[in-house]
């Protein structure tokens, strides 16, 4: 668990490539597509952008017209190349996934087939969104404790990342730049709370900590994080006791997920690769493939009204290298 991580939290027109022809229908395409995404450009900026849309365009058409497990669809990153993604939304800083190490020991089971925290009750805040800033990694973990919290008997909050962004940088995370849930839980417990996102709304960039001790609405009483690739550990958790926070690796043919169960041969399953962390929510299987339930912060337009399903026992992308979660002190 002590490797080294490059964490950039964020499909492919590269400057310098020869330039794409778009078709009228493209082009058509394009500007209903900047009606509904409320997209303006000066005139220089049009073609380069049209150029974008059109190459991602047509990689999602080739892609949904083969046999793939999932499906891919326009959203608001489709006027994107894959590096320009990775600077905005995905992690750019060095970590280390073992923040502590692992302490979470595994039951034998049997667990249930399938799992669904959203089905139990009001478990899962709403999907939120990171904007242009590589926070990912805070909004997994208010995430995970908001479910804690709900599930030890107290209500739904909803937390602040932008807490996380600006004061958790002693724990070695890094603001838009990264950061790691296991880090963040660690800087919940000894920072002793965080407040709601009503007293310490979220900016999306970096800034200088705002935290008041007497506002602090939840608290973090120990961490569990799970040993390295131990997906059969992460089953349990999510089955006996809460949502657990993981990182993996997001290539450029994930940006543009809409539905069904994500798989992937391009992407890395070491964790010097994971650039991006999001929230497991539940468990299932279909037609015999076994995948997680997501809950992304990229907003609710984008995937499945902002969750993704992943494909589970194979340490997928890196999913398995760095997971945990936090028990809340109530």
């Amino acid at each position: 668990m002590g490797a080294v991580l490059l964490l950039l939290c964020a499909a492919a027109w590269l400057p310098g490539a020869p330039a794409l022809t778009a078709s009228l229908s493209e082009k058509f395409h394009f500007k209903s597509w900047m009606i509904q995404h409320k997209k303006m450009y000066n005139s220089g900026e049009y073609h380069h952008r049209l150029q974008m849309f059109v190459s991602n365009w047509r990689k999602i058409n080739a892609h949904n017209s083969k046999n793939h497990t999932f499906k891919m669809a326009l959203n608001q990153f489709s006027d994107m190349n894959f590096a320009e993604i990775k600077r905005k939304y995905l992690w750019s800083e060095p970590q280390n996934c073992s923040a502590t190490k692992s302490n979470y020991l595994r039951g034998t089971g049997p667990y249930p087939t399938f799992v669904d925290w959203r089905k139990k009750g009001n478990f899962v805040s709403p999907v939120k969104n990171q904007g242009s800033c590589g926070s990912c990694w805070t909004f997994s973990t208010t995430g995970a404790l908001e479910s804690a919290v709900a599930i030890a008997g107290g209500k739904m909050l909803s937390l602040a990342e932008q807490q996380l962004v600006d004061c958790a940088k002693d724990f070695n995370n890094h603001g838009c730049q990264g950061g790691l849930p296991s880090q963040a839980f660690e800087y919940i417990l000894y920072n002793k709370g965080i407040m709601g996102e009503d007293t310490y709304p979220y900016q999306g960039k970096d800034g200088y900590c705002k935290f008041q001790p007497e506002k602090a609405i939840a608290f973090v009483k120990d961490v569990a994080n799970i040993t390295i690739y131990d997906e059969e550990a992460m089953v349990e958790a999510v089955a006996l006791y809460n949502p657990v926070s993981f990182a993996f690796e997001v290539t450029d043919d994930f940006i543009m997920y809409k539905r069904g169960i994500y798989s992937s041969t391009s992407c890395h399953k070491t964790p010097d690769k994971v650039n991006h962390a999001v929230l497991a929510v539940g468990y299932g299987e279909e037609k015999g493939v076994p995948y997680w339930i997501v809950k992304n912060s990229w907003g609710s337009q984008w995937g499945m009204d902002g969750y993704f399903l992943i494909e589970r026992g194979k340490n997928m992308c890196g999913l398995a290298a760095c997971a945990s979660y936090p028990v809340p002190l109530v």
